[in-house]
């Protein structure tokens, strides 16, 4: 068969999903150690500033305190790691709009609110959390204890090598190699933390390659972060790219480089699980309203309108999406934005939006364009649908009540 032959039928069995090339068998988990227990003083220590921190978060305003919900995302959990890993996690989900979760070494997984935004299926969300239980597991929190005792020397010897540098003056043989010196004992320092990043993105995907999971959603979720961060770059007028790419003293592998080895290692697999994207948009359904307040406050206004605009292509814009977004034109507050933002509001309430905050934002946004009487209009319409609202003086002093 002649390689262009070849190659055309290959794509057409991508395209339908029914490739004749066997999947590779996944590599099996390694046996599960159950929980750790702290052994020496210093990590007893940093159990007992673990259980504190996990205290304090209990009590905490940004803790979003539905069980439903913080069950459903330790369902996805489990999914990915399995039963007996899962079972040594307790979740929490945090209003913090930045994609971000994180896990402590007395089993606390932190899920930022910022995450169940932006993965677009319960896969996504999976090789997520199971990067960080990877961590958990290969007890890297444990290992940091080590790293932080040592932080002291290495700052002691970066400050004797500069202090070389500056005895010997600028441009002489000794101070470039003081220099150069510094940057390789730095350099090594924080590449051990990217070695461990990239051991906890191995051992996820080996989660997942044992899991009902697509493996393809480990390198699509980071595909979207770099599209949402060149969208936030373009809009403060800086280059593509800039926020992503590793810098000397990144603490991850650099953005399209995790991309595209978790793209690689699915390929070689050759599996095709599941996304289980309707699943994952029922259970956020009836957060979405509070997950995207929080986004719309974050002051990231091409992040925000990237992340709306690829929301909308799942279900078309909702009202929840249009209020979001005309919430984030009003904020720039600039009359060609508050116009646009007014436009938005006007067709949240055609779609049915029946939060009476869609009232209040209309009216604001046209008062502030110099449209009164209907501004008023608005705004007494809030009024009337919302009695007891805590800014009622404020409104009825607009409203002109």
């Amino acid at each position: 068969m002649c390689g262009a032959l070849r190659a055309a039928l290959l794509a057409a069995l991508a395209v339908t999903g029914t490739a004749s090339v066997p999947a590779r068998a996944a590599d099996p988990l390694p046996p599960y150690a159950k929980a750790y227990e702290p052994q020496t003083k210093d990590e007893r220590g940093l159990w007992m500033e673990a259980d504190e921190g996990e205290r304090v978060l209990r009590d905490s305003a940004l803790l979003v305190r539905d069980d439903a919900l913080a069950k459903y995302v330790k369902g996805v959990l489990c999914r990915q790691v399995g039963e007996d890993r899962c079972n040594s996690a307790r979740i929490y989900i945090v209003e913090v709009p930045q994609f971000n979760a994180s896990m402590a070494p007395n089993g606390t997984m932190r899920v930022w609110t910022g995450l169940l935004l932006r993965a677009r299926n319960e896969a996504e969300l999976a090789s997520i959390l199971g990067h960080e239980f990877a961590h958990f597991e290969l007890r890297h929190g444990v290992m940091g204890i080590k790293k932080a005792r040592d932080a002291a020397g290495l700052a002691a010897w970066i400050g004797v090598i500069g202090a070389a540098g500056a005895y010997y003056g600028g441009g002489t043989s000794m101070s470039d190699a003081a220099s150069s010196l510094q940057i390789a004992v730095i350099g090594t320092y924080f590449k051990f933390s990217r070695d461990q990043e990239a051991a906890a993105d191995m051992l996820s995907f080996k989660y997942m390659a044992n899991s009902p999971y697509d493996p393809h959603a480990a390198s699509q979720v980071w595909q979207y972060i770099m599209a949402e961060a060149d969208a936030r770059s373009v809009a403060r007028g800086l280059k593509p790219g800039r926020e992503y790419k590793a810098d000397f003293f990144g603490t991850h592998p650099a953005t399209p480089e995790r991309a595209a080895y978790l793209k690689a290692e699915a390929d070689k697999l050759g599996k095709q699980g599941e996304l289980r994207a309707k699943e994952y948009r029922e259970a956020l359904r009836p957060f979405m309203p509070r997950l995207l307040a929080a986004q719309v406050k974050s002051n990231d206004f091409g992040g925000s309108e990237h992340l709306l605009q690829t929301l909308s292509q799942v279900e078309g814009w909702t009202g929840d999406l249009l209020f979001a977004r005309g919430e984030l034109f009003r904020q720039r507050a600039n009359p060609r934005d508050l116009a646009t933002a007014a436009d938005l509001f006007r067709e949240a309430i055609a779609k049915g939006y029946t939060a009476p905050e869609v009232h209040r934002e209309l009216g604001l946004s046209l008062l502030r364009n110099g449209q009164e009487a209907e501004g008023k209009a608005s705004l007494k319409q809030y009024l009337a649908l919302k009695p007891d609202a805590s800014d009622i003086n404020v409104i009825k002093m607009l409203a002109g009540n």
